[in-house]
């Protein structure tokens, strides 16, 4: 039997305390065709995870409400299941001083092979 998420209207952190939603733990494809695998709780997929922020505490200045943040691989916590107007999400904490990235735009981490091909010759011009 699974256990129904949460229904919440409202949600407000303490302090500078940040919430989470969206974290991305799939598996990735580099360029080369390699999968590197997903968390396996020890160490295979030992990386940052990029999440969305969904709600900071009132202390909280580096970061706002639908940005993108990049966390420190395991600097969160175990993930709640809330269902609000927009449908039902997986909740966590992280930890402020591990944020390593911030962006106002969804990043494209689930294929490495994205990336933008650099001239060699004015890579270092």
């Amino acid at each position: 039997m699974a256990i129904k998420p949460w229904k919440i209207s409202n949600i407000t952190p303490i302090k500078a305390h940040i919430l989470v939603a969206d974290m991305n733990f799939k598996e990735r494809l580099t360029t080369g065709g390699i999968y590197l695998l997903n968390d396996d709780g020890r160490t295979a997929g030992v990386r940052p995870r990029w999440a969305q922020v969904y709600a900071i505490g009132p202390e909280q200045d580096d970061v706002e409400v639908g940005q993108w943040v990049l966390v420190a691989h395991g600097r969160w916590t175990r993930g709640v299941d809330i269902e609000d107007s927009e449908g039902t999400h997986t909740i966590r904490r992280i930890d402020p001083a591990d944020i390593l990235l911030v962006s106002d735009t969804e990043p494209l981490d689930d294929n490495m092979a994205t990336g933008e091909l650099v001239d060699p010759k004015s890579r270092w011009a």
